[in-house]
């Protein structure tokens, strides 16, 4: 049988860790946390929960920290989780048996999101696909933030679905929101992207009709309404600060 790590990355995730080992290891006994500096109990819950820690410094590329959790192992095959996402039963069966029967794929996974103590089924928070599981050797992330997975083989959807636990209140959302926004602008910056007033506006105003209308995130109600609202302000805030760091420049 071939052998099946799941890497899941931290800061500061001693609300989360023990649940999410806990469920990894219904799957697997190799559970490889990646850390990047946490400052609360994060790293001694993990080891006491039987997880193994490896530290790579944050340096603003999530990419970075999964690519290098590909380093940590010599398993065959590779799972992806984050530290607020949970595995249901029908796809902890499902994993078990493709690891058990494997075929050279990558798989990919429904996500449901449950934020504010409300589960969201259109717009920003939707229910979406990741491709989480790998042949170790045959993956690669890129881009520095919304990293994404580069592989050539053929792609399956798994039966069952991954429950994500985001945003507990509006405060974490703030500070990821800013986060992402300054990871997003210095990226582009770098790479020569231009912008402008009238583009950022232009930018932010399509991103809210395309989550509010399109994505029918006005179906989630007051709620759905004010995450499109502040979708609008992401977008708006991307372009305004990589605006302002090629006005210094």
């Amino acid at each position: 049988m071939q052998k099946l790590a799941i890497l899941i990355l931290t800061k500061n995730e001693e609300k989360n860790i023990v649940d999410v080992i806990k469920n990894a290891q219904k799957c697997s006994n190799e559970i490889i946390i990646i850390d990047s500096g946490s400052t609360d109990n994060t790293v001694s819950l993990s080891e006491a929960a039987g997880a193994r820690v490896v530290f790579k410094a944050w340096d603003n590329d999530f990419a970075a920290q999964r690519n290098f959790g590909l380093a940590q192992t010599d398993a065959d095959w590779v799972l992806y989780l984050d530290a607020d996402e949970r595995l249901n039963t029908d796809l902890i069966e499902t994993i078990r048996n493709k690891i058990k029967n494997p075929e050279l794929k990558q798989y990919t996974m429904l996500r449901k999101s449950l934020a504010f103590g409300h589960k969201f089924n259109y717009g920003v928070l939707r229910p979406d696909c990741v491709t989480r599981l790998f042949p170790r050797e045959k993956v690669k992330w890129v881009n520095k933030v919304h990293e994404r997975p580069t592989c050539s083989l053929p792609e399956e959807t798994l039966k069952g679905y991954i429950e994500h636990f985001t945003y507990e209140g509006w405060s974490q959302y703030l500070q990821k929101l800013d986060q992402y926004t300054t990871i997003w602008s210095n990226d582009a910056y770098k790479n020569g992207k231009k912008t402008s007033l009238a583009n950022a506006f232009a930018h932010a105003t399509s991103g809210f009709l395309q989550m509010a209308f399109l994505k029918k995130g006005v179906l989630d109600g007051w709620l759905g309404l004010a995450l499109c609202c502040n979708h609008f302000t992401y977008v708006l805030l991307k372009y305004l600060k990589l605006y302002e760091l090629r006005k210094k420049s």
